[in-house]
């Protein structure tokens, strides 16, 4: 009789789970474009459209803004990660804005740059370590070559050797010494007039692009490309930015 009912009570058990799936847990992204007075990036909409479009591919959630005043502990508490997409100058209002921010990624939230991420809260040297490094210039927008130097990363394996781009060749400074390269520029094929001033030869032929690191116990994940908005268009530098964002999240590519 005891078996007869422990039977009947694991099909049921078994019916309830099917019928109730345990539902995996959605990631949500906050998409930040804040820009403070000077250049602002034509680019932006196209920005949010592509990471909205490829986050919804991946069940993932997102809330873009470009008001300072979701940086609070509470609402961060939403989020799994942060994309800095063409944010440029200083971002922030106040301190406490800053110290949420800082707060969210020691408590392990991640960090996806775009662009000029990198340009972002010049005087802030913890945000320059952070993002990984700041920028300084870049070169005149063209085409050149950008050598795959980690093949291994989810943002850069279904590369080859060499990607040809139109864009802005960005140069920074502080690099944090963390990073991991995963894309570099083949300065050989710039045209820069400025270049024997920086940075003339201190990287040699190759100057970092891409990069990843974990920084304060938070994975982050950083792209200098994107210039143009038909960049935001293009199937490889879609799956360049879907890499980051799950290698971010820790979640498999």
């Amino acid at each position: 009789m005891n078996k007869i009912v422990f039977l009947i009570l694991s099909i049921v058990t078994i019916a309830h789970i099917h019928a109730n799936p345990v539902k995996e847990k959605t990631n949500r992204i906050l998409i930040y474009t804040k820009n403070g007075k000077g250049y602002v990036h034509e680019n932006i909409p196209s920005s949010i459209k592509a990471l909205q479009e490829i986050c919804k591919q991946e069940n993932i959630e997102t809330d873009a803004s470009e008001d300072p005043a979701v940086f609070t502990d509470e609402n961060l508490k939403k989020y799994d990660a942060i994309i800095f997409s063409n944010t440029n100058n200083d971002v922030f209002d106040t301190k406490e804005q800053k110290i949420a921010f800082q707060k969210f990624i020691r408590d392990g939230g991640g960090f996806i740059g775009i662009h000029s991420a990198n340009a972002v809260e010049r005087k802030w040297p913890w945000y320059w370590a952070l993002v990984g490094g700041k920028f300084i210039r870049h070169a005149p927008h063209q085409q050149f070559d950008v050598v795959v130097t980690d093949k291994k990363h989810p943002s850069t394996e279904f590369l080859g050797d060499r990607w040809t781009v139109k864009d802005e060749c960005y140069y920074s400074n502080n690099l944090n010494p963390d990073i991991n390269i995963l894309l570099s520029a083949d300065l050989t094929t710039i045209k820069d007039k400025e270049m024997s001033e920086y940075p003339g030869d201190i990287f040699g032929d190759y100057f970092p692009l891409c990069w990843s690191h974990e920084f304060e116990g938070a994975r982050q994940w950083f792209t200098a490309l994107g210039h143009d908005a038909e960049m935001y268009n293009d199937p490889t530098f879609r799956k360049h930015l879907r890499g980051g964002i799950l290698w971010v999240l820790k979640r498999k590519n």
